[in-house]
């Protein structure tokens, strides 16, 4: 169905292809996996697929790329419509219409079908999605799951052989993303559909996958094989398979019951709980320049604005002793000074006693927009060095609280305050310096040319040293340069360049929506390191999140939303192992123990060995 003949893709400008020599036979009727590192060429692969590369995107494809026996060099993507149905990464660059009705149509109109059949296939498609409850709505009103279920339905009404997927589960919750690849799976079992998917998130698809198409690095030969033998070599893998690895397990699982099937040995080998976490602070020093300097505070659809005033450049000297730590070294810390002047009420001074305010609170909070009710009665404190992971369905009110702390909606009923101040009554200048928003679409941050020219941008923004943001960014993304365009870079690279430019600011409070989507496994390490040593340095952290794993490795606390309410709140390990589904992989395998993570399972057997050898 889909053929490469030595493939190579080299973009304008580029000093080396981003595809080479790809020459592979994806099989017909079957869900392939693609998988890789971001940068590999994953985006690039699919776009040769469907006729984007290179008519759309530009550069130069040498070899061939034959979809159902037509050639997408000589074939435009309008010309492949009705063979092969694309969504990308971003669904709101896919959408055409206004409402989800209209848009599920859309397609079928293009290519002439008759009405009837047009309307019994968007029927059929509002049930399989669940979108039936939203048919009437306004495309921009819905959240970004919600909208991700659109543009796959968009493409599944004209019943094309091929559909091209670029990380499609992206933006939903778990509940979400196990219904569409259920629809993914139906459409190959039951129709005989050919699906290639790239997806980050391995640990929701990869047991799906009949196939698994590495591409290991970029430049290299692409790999294609069954789904055991490709997550033996990967470099990128789900926490089943690395906590498969760690315990020699073989066959390698690719899902919990098979892992739980091969567990019994290793739990005997683990204590009976992990050690306590360190608890979530209650009071803790403010962060050095906190309510000083300048942060990236974003309205959704607002674009350029990233910074108020020029703050103070903080003291030129790092703090004296050791060798500083990776935020000292990414941040350029200097010694706070003693005094009033850095006890800006989200935190204790050194000696003091009295425990501190807040870095933010919300109290019965309740938002309308319209007749509906989007939050309702939320109390909610954040602590400094506290970090929060907001979960729930798609819809459930999680980007809609974040929003009122930064200020861009106003509490129906309720406050909210932040650094003592109420957002949405105070000027962004004042409260840029308080508070930081890595926004779902990272493009609203970006506008320069270059990445040198955003994190100049930032540098000069946040009143920091020169240099401070380009480290930031090399830490998150080691292989971009600095002449490279934003627009030239996946959707998880340019993620990470925008949350690099806000974390440039310092601020005392930083909101990330949906921070990991995009991100592959290296980056969300790396991801977790920069944020835990934020939170060391007394920085509160609050993350709205789909991504469990993610709340499993980083948050002391998980606050769980449904239908605008707080429905659970606690310790992360209470919360999330009673949770079906916001469970993480490792607890639903090693359960009923709370072990959340690969990371605390391998620290225990490390731990573990030398006792073991001691024990006569």
């Amino acid at each position: 169905m889909i053929r490469f003949e030595q493939v190579s893709v080299t973009y304008d400008g580029a000093a080396r292809p981003s595809l080479r020599d790809v020459d592979l036979v994806v099989p017909e009727g079957e869900l392939t996996l693609l998988v890789g590192p971001s940068g590999v060429g994953k985006s690039t692969l699919l776009g040769a697929v469907c006729g984007l590369v290179p008519h759309f995107t530009g550069g130069t494809l040498r070899g061939r790329v034959t979809v159902d026996g037509r050639d997408t060099r000589t074939h435009k993507p309008r010309e492949l419509a009705d063979v092969v149905g694309t969504v990308g990464q971003d669904p709101l660059a896919h959408f055409v219409t206004d409402v989800v009705e209209d848009e599920l149509a859309y397609g079928m109109e293009s290519l002439g079908l008759a009405p009837a059949v047009m309307r019994r296939r968007v029927e059929e498609t509002l049930d399989l999605l669940g979108l039936n409850e939203l048919r009437d709505r306004p495309i921009a009103t819905l959240s970004g799951g919600q909208q991700q279920r659109v543009a796959i339905g968009s493409v599944l009404t004209p019943h094309p052989k091929v559909l091209v997927l670029d990380e499609p589960t992206s933006a939903l919750d778990p509940a979400a993303a196990e219904e569409v690849l259920a629809v993914l799976q139906r459409l190959v079992h039951d129709l005989g559909t050919t699906v290639l998917l790239a997806e980050h998130r391995l640990e929701r698809v990869v047991q799906y996958a009949d196939q698994v198409l590495l591409l290991p690095s970029p430049g290299a030969a692409p790999v294609l094989g069954s789904p055991s033998e490709i997550m033996a070599v990967s470099p990128v893998h789900p926490p089943v398979v690395a906590l498969g690895r760690l315990a020699g397990w073989s066959p390698l699982p690719l899902s919990i019951r098979d892992a739980r099937r091969q567990a019994p040995p290793l739990l005997t080998r683990l204590p009976a709980s992990p050690p306590h976490p360190t608890p979530a602070p209650t009071h803790a020093a403010a962060p050095a320049g906190a309510g000083e300097s300048g942060s990236g505070v974003v309205a959704p659809g607002s674009g350029k604005a990233r910074g108020g005033e020029k703050a103070p450049r903080s003291g030129p000297a790092l703090r004296p002793g050791p060798r500083p730590g990776l935020l000292g070294r990414l941040l350029r810390r200097s010694e706070p000074t003693p005094g009033p002047a850095h006890n800006t009420g989200t935190g204790t001074l050194d000696g003091g006693s009295a425990p501190a305010e807040p870095v933010a609170r919300i109290t019965a909070l309740s938002l309308r927009r319209g007749r509906a009710e989007v939050l309702h009665g939320i109390d909610l404190s954040v602590a400094a060095g506290e970090t929060i992971a907001l979960m729930g369905r798609n819809g459930a009110g999680k980007s809609t609280l974040l929003a009122t702390l930064i200020g861009t909606l106003a509490p129906t009923t309720g406050t909210v305050t932040v650094g003592g101040r109420t957002p949405h009554r105070t000027a962004p200048q004042e409260m840029v310096r308080r508070v930081g928003l890595v926004p779902q679409e990272p493009r609203d941050l970006l506008y320069a040319d270059t990445v040198a020219a955003e994190c100049a941008a930032a540098d000069s923004d946040a009143g920091a040293d020169p240099g401070t943001c380009r480290e930031l960014v090399s830490s998150l993304l080691p292989d971009v340069s600095d002449d490279t365009h934003p627009r030239d870079l996946s959707e998880g690279q340019r993620l990470a360049l925008a949350l690099a430019l806000v974390l440039t600011g310092r601020p005392a409070l930083l909101l990330l929506d949906e921070p990991t989507r995009g991100l592959d496994y290296a980056a969300k390490a790396r991801l977790i390191e920069i944020l835990r040593a934020l939170a060391a340095d007394g920085h509160a952290i609050v993350l709205a999140t789909h991504d469990v794993e993610l709340a499993a490795e980083l948050a002391h606390r998980v606050v769980i939303l449904a239908g605008g309410e707080i429905v659970a709140d606690g310790p992360t390990a209470e919360v999330v192992v009673s949770s079906p589904a916001f469970a993480p992989q490792v607890a639903k395998i090693l359960a009923p123990a709370h072990w959340l993570t690969v990371t605390q399972v391998a620290k225990a057997l490390t731990e573990a060995a030398p006792r073991a050898e001691a024990t006569p």
